[in-house]
């Protein structure tokens, strides 16, 4: 009988936000794969690093962590043929993800690669998107708000189009493009309901009126949070 391969959301960066579940399946599997950069340490490994009883065996997937360059295709391929030994061997495999594995987790790619040969169970995890919110103590939407998530490497003239109008919006990957996402916002008339959340969760979290950012780049992990109205129960 082969492994099951598990994909554990472990949360937005505070290792107390993980799930119950998802901490009895980390414990439990004898094979631990997580995505870490070319060189150093993984995020995602120091989030559950309070939590491993040792002594499993441990799978890096090192990649470039470059938008331009991700996903690093044959990187995923190298990795799911590694994690497919010892899955054949019966044995478990743990694939660690930030956040939520199907709320743009990397996750997604070795199930791509593996679902279709050996069973699979996806754990959701709390997502950077809820982890923003609870941090800022802004509700996302509420009614009939419709919340659009959107990605800032979008062309200006296509993050302009889906502002227009919307009633929250939580932008995303923002790293490099603060300066655009910044204009576009100005422009929509959103400025001053723009609020920027950087690690959310974790020791450095860092929360301002996007107003207030003077920088044109920003780490992976940020966010801007958005609502027309100011707060979401006017």
């Amino acid at each position: 009988m082969s492994g099951t391969l598990y994909g554990l959301g472990v949360g937005p960066g505070d290792p107390e936000l993980m799930t119950l579940k998802a901490l009895r399946l980390l414990r439990a599997a004898p094979v631990l794969a997580y995505p870490a950069p070319e060189h150093g340490d993984s995020l995602v490994r120091r989030i559950v690093a309070p939590h491993l009883p040792g002594g499993q065996h441990e799978v890096a997937i090192r990649m470039p962590l470059v938008a331009e360059r991700f996903p690093a295709q044959a990187v995923y391929d190298r990795a799911a043929h590694e994690l497919s030994v010892h899955l054949r061997a019966g044995r478990d495999v743990a694939a660690l993800c930030e956040g939520d594995p199907f709320f743009y987790g990397s996750f997604m790619y070795l199930f791509a690669r593996l679902s279709a040969q050996f069973p699979v169970e996806v754990i959701p995890g709390v997502s950077s998107l809820t982890a923003c919110a609870a941090a800022l103590g802004a509700p996302l939407v509420a009614r009939n708000d419709v919340l659009a998530v959107i990605p800032a490497p979008l062309p200006e003239a296509a993050l302009r189009a889906r502002l227009d109008g919307v009633d929250a919006a939580a932008i995303v990957k923002v790293g490099q493009h603060l300066a655009k996402v910044r204009r576009v916002l100005a422009a929509c008339g959103l400025m001053a309901e723009a609020r920027y959340v950087e690690h959310a969760t974790m020791a450095d979290q860092r929360i301002v009126p996007l107003a207030a950012v003077a920088d044109d780049a920003a780490p992976y992990f940020s966010m801007i949070l958005v609502h027309r109205r100011g707060a979401a129960w006017r």
